[in-house]
């Protein structure tokens, strides 16, 4: 009994010194520090989830693996010249663009102006002359994209609540307009959770907008990155011999690129009969992990 209890006290994450709190329009923002790792954290009433942490010591290394595997879209599109980000966080993501393709135009998209200030004062989060912040719902902004015409050679969903997607951001009606913004070889990458009781409906939902995508998972993450394009996906090999190409360039943010491809698949793993996620369909008690 003596030995399962300092187990469990070995197992306890540590609580870390809160170093700033607030309330904003959509949520509760905690900034925790816990040595040189610092987390965002979006409080909800289930409990807190980390949305993003940095190494102080090592800035440019992905602290989690769901942001690591956010770049496994490289393997299909390896130099995007136009990026999306729906949702900041800390802004690991898109720094990690900027630093990787510093000629690239990146807009990120991001509903909550005090998540906008909490990246820039605690996460070393900064735009540059390439890369731009629009404080706007990104539904709203993928709308005005598709009346401007505008085209992106990467986009990344990446936009949560303290507790899940919004969801007329899981709908067919969103993916479609997604989809007319994207290049023609272009790569759209989806950053969802893979224990979401909404996993089905969205699998038929991608599936229904996209016809195949991969599904992307790790044993050490609970996320699930959905990585498709307009067109057919290409063969592993393709995959494999794109991650050989790029992998020198990923070590320093910590990207097993490498590893990738094996871990992509296309087979369905969801149940088909499940109803099409829509905007007049898209129920939320359905994502409560």
């Amino acid at each position: 009994m003596v030995i399962s209890l300092f187990l469990l006290a070995l197992a306890a994450p540590v609580a870390g010194e809160v170093i700033h709190q607030e309330r904003s329009l959509y949520r509760d923002i905690t900034v925790e520090q816990n040595g040189p790792r610092r987390c965002l954290i979006f409080n909800v009433h289930r409990g807190d989830r980390n949305q993003t942490c940095i190494d102080l010591n090592e800035p440019e290394r992905l602290v989690f693996s769901y942001t690591r595997m956010s770049f496994a879209g490289l393997l299909l599109t390896p130099e995007p010249e136009s990026i999306l980000v729906a949702g900041l966080g800390g802004g690991s993501i898109p720094m990690t663009f900027g630093d990787l393709f510093p000629d690239a135009l990146i807009d990120v998209v991001e509903i909550d102006p005090a998540v906008v200030s909490v990246a820039r004062e605690f996460f070393l989060f900064e735009e540059s002359a390439n890369m731009h912040v629009h404080v706007n719902d990104a539904r709203v902004f993928i709308k005005r994209a598709v009346l401007e015409g505008r085209k992106y050679d990467y986009i990344m969903l990446d936009a949560f609540t303290g507790d899940y997607i919004p969801e007329h951001l899981l709908t067919r009606e969103f993916l479609d307009e997604v989809k007319q913004i994207l290049n023609p070889d272009g790569v759209l990458v989806a950053n969802t959770f893979s224990t979401s009781r909404l996993y089905d409906h969205e699998s038929v939902t991608y599936q229904r907008v996209w016809n195949e995508f991969y599904n992307f998972k790790l044993p050490t993450s609970g996320n699930r990155i959905i990585i498709t394009r307009d067109g057919a996906l290409p063969p592993r090999g393709e995959l494999v011999g794109a991650a050989q190409r790029l992998a020198e360039s990923m070590e320093k943010y910590s990207i097993p690129l490498l590893e990738y491809p094996a871990r992509m698949s296309t087979r369905v793993d969801w149940d088909m009969s499940r109803r099409v996620l829509t905007d007049q369909y898209s129920p939320g008690n359905l994502l409560r992990d």
